[in-house]
């Protein structure tokens, strides 16, 4: 230990905590407390539960035990069944990966979103507008948090690549709800969040994933627009005027007024939508932001290489399943569950461990991958 540095000696020594030999601590001066005339039980699950009835707006999901799941669990003791949704999904290796997938940009700078940031942000949004509403915020959450764990690498432009593999198409939203989280037994109303939250899909059946559905949009338009001015590609005098005059010109006051117009709306009328003159402005940002970021020329010359890339990679992956982890040790594949266990593969990789990819088993040089926007 002689050579151990005076900081790591006083983080070793919180090893054990503090107190006496029936309470530990985690500070040496710690004196918070609180009433125990909760009683010994505290606030468990079935409590809360009942509370809903009273706080939660008619319509509203009520959570109930162990929740509505294809393997039927018994009732965790403290949370609620979406409160185990919203914690299953996020400690998935899935949600994890969403870090290392392209929200706009591939291989963003330290400030640019990912899909997992883009998903927190959404999770924010959609909670927002549940709890001033009377909705369940932890369904909420839970759909937001796992709504886009079904996209592959690389954008919008992995769906493509995907397309011809999967019978009527590959779509990230079934795709997150049916394959990414499967092995979650999420609740059914969870899944159906997922499932449906695209304005493509039919309408979720819950308030609340209807609510995620228009959260997603109204976090990725506005930083979306924000990454975009940041990395130079459009100018934040280019805003469209009916945006700027009725949202504003940041991210903030963007975010403020359309999350605010949702909750009028909401209160005022029942509806799970926004007011005319807030949704006419959030689809001028929207279609701002399809001309001049997403569809733009170098974002198509992205879409072009990495639906290349992606498309070989599972046709590689569908020939040479052994090199599919845990293929192999299951005895092998049919040829129609070997493309579909492919598709999974290629789906579930990071941009990174893609490219990665197509250099090792594919013999792509470097210079053919898809560049960053600081190449």
């Amino acid at each position: 230990m002689d050579n151990v540095s005076e900081r790591n000696r006083l983080w070793a020594a919180t090893m054990e905590g503090y107190g006496d030999e029936s309470i530990t601590r985690a500070h040496r001066d710690s004196v918070a407390q609180i009433a125990a005339a909760v009683g010994p039980e505290g606030f468990r699950r079935a409590d809360r539960e009942a509370e809903q009835d009273h706080l939660l707006a008619p319509g509203a999901t009520r959570s109930r035990g162990g929740g509505n799941r294809a393997v039927e669990e018994a009732p965790d003791d403290f949370r609620t069944c979406f409160e185990r949704d919203r914690d299953r999904i996020l400690h998935s290796n899935s949600f994890r990966r969403l870090a290392g997938k392209t929200q706009v940009f591939i291989f963003p700078d330290d400030h640019q979103r990912t899909r997992l940031t883009h998903a927190l942000e959404v999770a924010q949004v959609a909670g927002g507008v549940a709890r001033a509403t009377g909705l369940n915020v932890a369904l909420a959450e839970a759909i937001a948090i796992g709504h886009d764990c079904g996209h592959g690498p690389a954008g919008h432009a992995s769906e493509e690549a995907f397309d011809k593999f999967i019978p009527g198409g590959f779509d990230h939203a079934p795709w997150g709800a049916d394959v990414s989280l499967r092995g979650l037994n999420l609740c059914l109303e969870t899944l159906d969040g997922i499932r449906n939250h695209s304005w493509s899909r039919p309408a979720p059946s819950t308030p609340e994933g209807e609510v995620v559905s228009w959260a997603d949009r109204i976090a990725y338009v506005c930083h979306d627009f924000e990454d975009a001015v940041s990395a130079g590609i459009v100018r934040d005098d280019q805003l469209p005027d009916i945006v700027a005059e009725r949202c504003g010109r940041r991210r903030g006051q963007q975010l403020g007024a359309f999350i605010n117009a949702m909750i009028r709306t909401i209160q005022r009328t029942g509806i799970i939508g926004m007011d005319a003159p807030f949704a006419e402005a959030l689809a001028a940002f929207r279609t701002f932001n399809y001309e001049n970021i997403y569809l733009r020329d170098a974002s198509r010359d992205h879409a072009h290489v990495v639906v290349d890339m992606l498309t070989d990679l599972v046709e590689y992956f569908a020939q040479h399943s052994d090199d599919i982890p845990n293929v192999a040790e299951r005895g092998g594949l049919k040829d129609d569950d070997a493309v579909m266990e492919s598709v999974a593969y290629v789906a579930g990789m990071t941009d990174r461990f893609a490219c990665r990819q197509a250099v090792a088993v594919l013999g792509w040089e470097v210079s053919r991958l898809p560049r960053g926007i600081n190449d």
